[in-house]
């Protein structure tokens, strides 16, 4: 049977996947009913996002398995990248 990771990658050609990644940062804040998750991955610069309804236990120093989009969000008239995370597991 094959990993639930690697059914999404072979449907979706622009989806990523990212294999034990250590979390140098995780910060939580709500957004309305939601909360919205930023992780900071040590060697990459860009910030992994995602929401949730409720909160989660801090990922902090864990190694994560992520996979995610690549996405830009525009923010007082200036781009950021960003990834948008769509499925995130502890290693």
């Amino acid at each position: 049977m094959r990993d639930p990771a690697e059914k999404l990658l072979a449907k979706h050609q622009t989806l990523n996947h990212l294999q034990d990644a250590k979390v140098s940062s995780h910060v939580q804040r709500q957004e309305d009913d939601w909360f919205r998750h930023t992780l900071m991955l040590d060697g990459y610069d860009v910030p992994f996002v995602f929401r949730r309804k409720q909160g989660y236990a801090s990922l902090k120093g864990a190694r994560v398995n992520l996979t995610y989009y690549r996405h830009t969000e525009t923010v007082a008239g200036m781009e950021f990248e960003m990834m948008k995370v769509v499925r995130v597991k502890r290693s």
